[in-house]
């Protein structure tokens, strides 16, 4: 149950995240918005490793495959990504978007069992429920 409270405060730190950054993107520049995102999530990732267990950075060497470790890259491209879809579609728009396109890839992910996931068997609902995720953005657009 705590797994579903935490995700969606996560789809809700998410949504405000991007408006945010779009804001301050308008202020300043794409790149200055995102460096100064990712500076400041550096800054509370280390304050969180001073305050909770201390694992040693070394062990960042053990892990296979490398390109594991190019998470911070996908993160400066989601903020970017995510910045500009909320600048050109709204927030609410850019936001389904992107939930669909999370879902659709997530199970994916789960169907072919990559990146170390258990693989799942298909399973026609999945695909139903993201087929009445996209009915939703037409409802949504609707005039």
């Amino acid at each position: 149950m705590l797994g579903f409270f935490i995700a969606l405060l996560s789809g809700a730190l998410m949504s405000v995240q991007g408006v945010w950054n779009t804001q301050v993107t308008k202020q300043s520049s794409l790149w200055v918005a995102n460096s100064f995102v990712q500076l400041t999530a550096l800054a509370a990732c280390l304050a969180g490793w001073l305050f909770t267990g201390r694992e040693n950075f070394a062990a960042l060497l053990k892990v296979e495959p490398k390109y594991y470790l190019l998470g911070g890259i996908l993160g400066a491209l989601i903020t970017w990504t995510v910045i500009k879809s909320m600048g050109g579609l709204g927030p609410g728009k850019a936001t389904m978007l992107i939930v669909i396109s999370q879902l659709s890839v997530s199970y994916l992910i789960e169907l072919f069992g990559m990146f170390g996931t258990e693989q799942v068997g298909f399973q026609w609902h999945k695909l139903i429920g993201v087929l009445i995720m996209a009915g939703g953005i037409v409802l949504f657009q609707w005039k």
